[in-house]
Order: C-alpha cells, then structure tokens, then sequence
C-alpha cells in the first residue's frame, strides 16, 4: 500500500502538479463568530382552538418549529364531530413522537403538546390498599 502512494506521488510530480506543505498551512479561513443571528431563547405558550380538523395545521406547525408550547382547546371540535377528533388527536400524537415532544390532556377540553425539549409532568395514580 505504502508503495502505491509513494508511486502515485511520483507520478504527479512528473505532471507538474507538486505542491509545498508550506503553502497549505498559511492559508486558513476566518469565521466571523461575532455577527450571530439572534436565536430567542424564549418558549412561546400559544392558545390554540379546534373547531374543525382542518385547524389542526397551525398546531402542527408550531410544533415543528421547536419552540412552542401548544394549548390546545378541542371542545368546539369534540361537540361537533368525534370521529374528526379523534383523528386530529391522532395526527397530534405522531407529530409528538417524531418530533420527540409530549402531548397530554387536562380537563375534559384541553391538549398540552410540546417539543422535543419540554416533557409534561404525569402524577401517578395513588395505589388503593385494601385493609
């Protein structure tokens, strides 16, 4: 293997194609590390209201951008149409996992869904012990 390349540099040298070690260590690019954009460090808590399915992509959306918290109001929906509920829920839930997000419910009308970043905090259920 050695000798291969010892060969193949040899024969560029012949071609006239040398070139210096010293020329490619004076030569360096320089980042400019100051001129940053700015990147908010905020998380948005956005209200959201579904009143038919239809509504769900501004949700899904904000949920893809990463920084937005999502409360989601799904009565309007639930007393109109349960089957479109369900599946809006469902679509929901898939953004949440591919995203790595958390979606939860609380109450009987809302949705919490969130990024990536953000987990939603589940109390556990007290365990019944009979006496």
């Amino acid at each position: 293997m050695k000798k291969f390349f010892t060969s193949l540099k040899d024969k560029i040298k012949k071609w006239g194609f040398e070139d210096s070690d010293d020329e490619f260590e004076e030569e360096y690019l320089e980042l400019d590390t100051t001129s940053k954009k700015p990147v908010s460090s905020k998380v948005i808590v956005r209200p959201f209201i579904l009143e038919d399915f239809s509504d769900i992509k501004p949700v899904l959306d904000s949920l893809r951008e990463g920084a937005t918290v999502c409360l989601i109001n799904i009565r309007p929906l639930k007393d109109k149409d349960l089957v479109e509920l369900k599946r809006a829920i469902n679509k929901l839930k898939k953004t949440c996992d591919a995203s790595g997000g958390d979606i939860a419910g609380f109450g009987d009308d809302y949705l919490v869904a969130t990024p990536g970043f953000a987990e939603i905090y589940r109390t556990k259920e007290p365990e019944n012990k009979e006496l």
